[in-house]
């Protein structure tokens, strides 16, 4: 791919490394000139040029790529070059860099955002994930917020373990996609049986989301809390 990322500070050019080693071609655009250091990423294509400038975009040939990755330290800009991509150049992919959580709201569609990327909001989920077992944690949002993927790890006691997937009934629009067992990736079966301390990840839509951890709550020890209903198989269930 041709991927074109404004902001050439260090997260801008780490990831054009890290596209780079992958094969892909990368333009790196910088406005500030003391900020360019074609040695620092020396297979880039690095263009002197304000990120929100619409005419120094089309000199830099924006029409020719195919993602565009909004990764300077400026929401506002951030915003802009967004949707500049989108709307002016027709980027078919837009990822962007959210530095204040507070304006991650704004990182939709209307601004052309595909995919917006909160780095406070990644490591707090990821911190989560290692340590919370039990309960459903949110690691990922997928197309705009229509889907997320979540995980939930099983306490060693859960009142799941030796019961088949098919056993773990789930709302409409959800699925388990994967189970992680120690090093083992799993692609669940309804006859694999879980076991304690398994990874469950779970792609839901935002609003079966709420639903999904009410029907794990049970799940997280080994006695079902009085009222909770026995999980069932069910045939809205997806595995």
């Amino acid at each position: 791919m041709k991927v074109a990322i404004a902001g050439a500070g260090a997260v801008g050019r780490s990831i054009a490394r890290e596209l780079l080693r992958s094969g892909h071609t990368v333009m790196l655009l910088e406005r500030q000139l003391d900020h360019i250091d074609r040695d620092s990423v020396r297979d880039a294509v690095w263009v002197h040029a304000d990120a929100c400038e619409l005419q120094l975009l089309e000199d830099a040939g924006l029409q020719d790529y195919e993602v565009v990755i909004a990764a300077t330290g400026d929401d506002k800009a951030n915003l802009v070059h967004s949707l500049l991509a989108k709307t002016e150049f027709g980027v078919r992919r837009v990822v962007a860099r959210v530095n204040d959580p507070r304006n991650e709201w704004l990182f939709d569609e209307a601004w052309g955002v595909d995919v917006a990327v909160s780095t406070p909001r990644l490591l707090a989920s990821l911190v989560e994930e290692a340590v919370t077992v039990g309960d459903l944690v949110r690691l990922m949002t997928l197309r705009q917020g229509q889907a997320n993927l979540v995980e939930l790890t099983l306490p060693p006691d859960t009142t799941l373990a030796g019961k088949p997937v098919r056993s773990l009934r789930l709302p409409r629009d959800s699925a388990l996609v994967t189970i992680l067992r120690g090093g083992r990736v799993i692609v669940p079966q309804p006859d694999d049986p879980f076991e304690g301390d398994d990874e469950l990840l779970f792609v839901a839509s935002a609003e079966a989301e709420e639903e999904l951890r009410s029907v794990l709550a049970p799940i997280g020890t080994a006695e079902t809390p009085a009222g909770a209903a026995e999980l069932t198989p069910s045939q809205d269930a997806e595995y």
